[in-house]
């Protein structure tokens, strides 16, 4: 059984017998730092191609839970149609199928200096913004333009140019009211290392009565 902990060196020296790297995004610190049975995909940036992103997924077996390894330097707009694609591959499997594998972005803990995972099992991105959406009572969206310029659309209020700081004491305050679900939209020019770090910033709240919704939406 491969355990993700015993292949630190692969995934921070990633080779694949053709000398690329992986730079890998860094979180302060994980919840999750080792993961047993895994296969691992990777997304590599590469400034020579229109995209800038290379998709190696030759090693992933369905039956796995899938590490996931993102070049901090790609952006959203690069980076997440091809975590859709494999998402969907996995998703839509009909045979040598595993209900409890997981999926997980692989970060570097800065905590332990080794390897920290973000699950993303459930989320389903969409390449739209949530405008069509009516925002019901118990909904509240949010926009993230960059670490520093975060808006926040509720049913009652819009809040623009908010700061990270700012934006923790926002939610802090409306997890206090009655229960209501965050909508997360993000600009699809983030790059994945703030997307990864925003993922981490909201798993540190304590957010007594809200949720974060599983689908999010990726805009332009």
């Amino acid at each position: 059984m491969k355990t993700a902990s015993l292949i630190i060196t692969l995934f921070l020296l990633v080779s694949c017998g053709k000398n690329k790297t992986v730079v890998l995004p860094e979180i302060p610190t994980s919840k999750i730092s080792k993961i047993q049975d895994v296969s691992a995909a990777y997304l590599f940036y590469n400034e020579t191609l229109p995209e800038h992103v290379e998709l190696n997924r030759k090693n992933l077996i369905s039956t796995t839970n899938w590490l996931i390894n993102v070049d901090k330097r790609l952006t959203l707009k690069e980076a997440i149609p091809q975590i859709i694609f494999l998402q969907n591959k996995k998703r839509n499997a009909e045979i040598h199928k595993n209900k409890d594998a997981k999926n997980y972005f692989t970060c570097n803990d800065l905590s332990k200096n080794n390897l920290g995972f973000i699950e993303f099992t459930d989320v389903y991105y969409h390449n739209i913004k949530t405008d069509s959406l009516k925002l019901e009572g118990n909904l509240n969206e949010v926009r993230f333009f960059s670490l520093d310029n975060i808006t926040i659309t509720t049913p009652t209020d819009k809040v623009s140019n908010l700061n990270k700081d700012t934006f923790k004491a926002f939610l802090k305050q409306k997890s206090n009211d009655n229960e209501c679900v965050l909508i997360c939209n993000f600009h699809d020019s983030l790059s994945f290392q703030d997307y990864m770090t925003i993922k981490y910033e909201l798993e540190q709240l304590d957010l007594k009565n809200m949720s974060i919704a599983k689908d999010e939406f990726i805009f332009n």
